[in-house]
């Protein structure tokens, strides 16, 4: 088994890496204990469930996540860069997993969220996951207003329509296993937000 100090991370890093290899849905606990080395009693020592566990794996997820997030949506930098930075960081993210998994992943929330119940525990941390990342548009895009970039009536709205779009460039792309999908996907939010050609050029430096 290893070091049962740490058979907690290791159950969480398996859970992480199989599901986003996988699905939710095709991934058992016995697959689990096996990629992690952990012994099936020691996971329910901590972990009542699967369920419990996809939980504690998508809050790790996020915890290792955000101050990627918060230096790409630094403050101390132009709202229009932040937007930048952050659509070519998914791409060339989701280029370096597909090398190692073989495919784009896509959202490993929103794969998650789709699989499961809507009332069940998953969704509504995938949720919360969710509205965390739709905060840091509206951040980026509230600054971008205030210096005359954009106009925009409903600005918590636009946000979350961001989000979707980008969710579902990031479908396709797993769908037709096509780089190039994600690849203009900054100018094309900026097209989708309206921003003018002459203040999109930043996102085509």
């Amino acid at each position: 088994m290893g070091r049962s100090s740490d058979a907690r991370e290791r159950l969480v890093a398996a859970t992480i890496d199989l599901i986003w290899r996988e699905s939710y849905g095709a991934v058992t606990v016995d697959a689990i204990c096996e990629q992690s080395g952990v012994k099936k009693g020691s996971f329910y020592h901590f972990f009542k469930s699967k369920d419990e566990l996809v939980v504690a794996a998508l809050d790790a997820h996020w915890e290792s996540r955000k101050p990627v997030l918060d230096g790409l949506f630094s403050p101390s930098l132009p709202p229009l860069e932040r937007l930048r930075r952050y659509f070519h960081h998914v791409y060339t993210r989701q280029v370096e997993l597909k090398a190692q998994m073989g495919h784009f992943p896509g959202c490993l929330y929103s794969g998650v969220g789709m699989e499961c119940g809507n009332q069940s525990e998953i969704a509504s941390k995938v949720k919360e996951i969710l509205s965390n990342y739709t905060r840091y548009y509206e951040s980026a895009l509230r600054d971008a207003e205030g210096q005359g970039l954009v106009q925009i009536a409903d600005l918590p709205s636009k946000a979350r329509s961001l989000f979707a779009f980008m969710e579902g460039v990031l479908a396709q792309a797993r769908i037709q296993d096509d780089a190039e999908i994600i690849k203009n996907l900054g100018v094309s939010a900026m097209s989708f937000l309206g921003i003018e050609e002459k203040k999109r050029r930043l996102l085509t430096r």
